[in-house]
């Protein structure tokens, strides 16, 4: 009994540091709307894929959903189709300019269809409400579209039979930033074997893993699921700082500290 409330004492206190870096003092006082500018740097390096650039929303909506419907939920390319209850390819706004990518679905994923709602996912919703943004505002997804057993990273086969989904996403999306969340997501997308914790917080580029999507400044980051699991108060300022940089880059209204 005493180990019990012992672990629900922490449970509390985990939920009250994440509400003070993520709420009150931390959030804008006015919602950053969605810019009309060109990142720094950004435009002369990243030339969209063709046709990219002249889809609206609508087409992009559409040519999403014809990869989700059409392929991935009946996908059966490698052995987590075996377990799946539902595919999550991922949601959002299709004309973003931010897209945050994880490394795949868990238990309340796969239950329901959709990224980051459990409870990573609520502290990424937070995460994107300090930054002035809404879920919507922003695109979701993940390095592979089925929950793999216990959790556990998707093995190099998992990431490469989802990788040509991945890659198309992004090429209808044409993101000015992408957010790596964790390790799979950032060595994968960067294609390097360096770890998250040297990686975060400084900005990378996209190397040549599809037309249109060379140089796309990408900012990694701590996957939420750790924070949750290591929620120190510096783990939880490191993230801070890696999304107030990506603010400053868009031009979002950065919170006075």
């Amino acid at each position: 009994m005493s180990d019990q409330r012992e672990q629900l004492a922490r449970a509390a206190r985990q939920l009250i540091a994440i509400e003070e870096l993520f709420g009150g003092q931390f959030l804008p006082a006015e919602r950053n709307p969605l810019p009309e500018i060109e990142p720094a740097g950004a435009s002369s390096a990243v030339e969209p894929a063709e046709g990219a650039a002249a889809m609206g929303p609508q087409q992009k909506t559409e040519a999403l959903e014809a990869i989700d419907a059409g392929e991935v939920r009946g996908c059966q390319k490698c052995r987590l189709c075996q377990s799946r209850t539902h595919t999550v390819f991922g949601e959002g706004n299709p004309d973003a300019d931010l897209v945050f990518v994880g490394e795949g679905p868990g238990q309340e994923e796969d239950r329901t269809g959709r990224p980051f709602v459990g409870r990573a996912g609520e502290l990424l919703t937070k995460m994107i409400r300090a930054m002035g943004l809404t879920r919507p505002d922003v695109y979701i997804c993940n390095m592979v579209k089925c929950r793999t057993p216990q959790n556990r990273p998707p093995t190099p086969d998992e990431v490469d039979a989802c990788w040509d989904y991945l890659i198309r996403q992004l090429q209808i999306l044409q993101p000015k930033v992408i957010v790596t969340l964790g390790n799979p997501a950032t060595q994968g997308l960067l294609n390097t074997r360096t770890g998250i914790t040297k990686l975060r917080g400084t900005w990378q580029k996209l190397p040549n893993i599809g037309e249109g999507l060379w140089g796309i400044p990408v900012m990694p980051t701590f996957h939420p699921a750790y924070l949750l699991r290591q929620y120190s108060l510096d783990n939880r300022r490191k993230v801070w700082n890696d999304l107030q940089q990506v603010m400053a880059f868009l031009g979002l209204k950065v919170p006075e500290k």
